[in-house]
């Protein structure tokens, strides 16, 4: 294929990609600040905010590599947070009684307890895997600057956001159920060390969400990826 005829392939696939995106402020040349919100133009990477003070970046800096370390420890974390106990009961007769997540979800299905077994399996299995599997297809995605499905991915990030308010579930239950069963006498109750890889798991993905600058899901054109990130 002539070397011309590539080069206009490419530069409409470019001019096609623009129009799906729209006009970003990065295409425009504006920048705003992280901290107050201000929104500058014909400004450079690394130059100050004449509001706040605060240096200026396109988008955050080493976004991807950050979300990476932070997924990657997760998935880690994610392994022991369901294999260890989350939950050790002794009894007043001595007998320890070691509960991981899904023994618990499975001892409530079948006690009959399925709307409390079905939120326990959502938020305590369905939703770290969710944002687990969501965070690193983003990732991917904004890595190889690919325009697939662009607004579904925007809204999948959204939601990540959302749910993460509600990872922190398991960890409240234990909590209350030891300072409630202790209160009693009629047991005691201890964390795992499942618990805290639970807990590991949740704070590595809100900080790997909080790394993520979905931004990045939009700079897919030619003109922006020349920009630094």
């Amino acid at each position: 294929m002539p070397a011309s005829r590539t080069t206009s392939l490419a530069n409409k696939s470019e001019s096609v990609k623009a129009e799906r995106c729209g006009p970003t402020a990065a295409g425009m040349g504006m920048v705003s600040c992280h901290y107050c919100a201000t929104l500058w133009k014909d400004v450079k990477t690394h130059d100050h905010c004449g509001r706040c003070g605060a240096k200026l970046h396109l988008r955050k800096p080493d976004s991807l590599n950050r979300t990476w370390a932070f997924l990657i420890a997760a998935c880690i974390m994610y392994v022991p947070a369901n294999i260890l106990p989350v939950m050790i009961t002794t009894s007043l007769l001595g007998e320890k009684q070691q509960d991981t997540i899904m023994s618990g979800i499975i001892y409530f299905w079948v006690s009959g307890s399925w709307v409390l077994a079905i939120i326990v399996f959502i938020a305590s299995f369905l939703v770290p895997l969710f944002k687990l599997v969501v965070l690193t297809l983003l990732v991917i995605m904004a890595r190889r600057h690919s325009d697939w499905r662009l607004l579904q991915r925007a809204k999948l990030y959204r939601l990540v956001e959302l749910t993460g308010r509600w990872s922190m579930l398991d960890v409240f239950v234990v909590t209350l159920l030891a300072g409630l069963v202790q209160i009693k006498g009629f047991a005691t109750i201890q964390a795992g060390m499942g618990i805290a890889a639970f807990a590991a798991v949740v704070i590595l993905t809100m900080l790997a969400s909080l790394s993520f600058d979905p931004r990045l899901t939009w700079d897919v054109t030619k003109h922006e990826l020349g920009k630094p990130v």
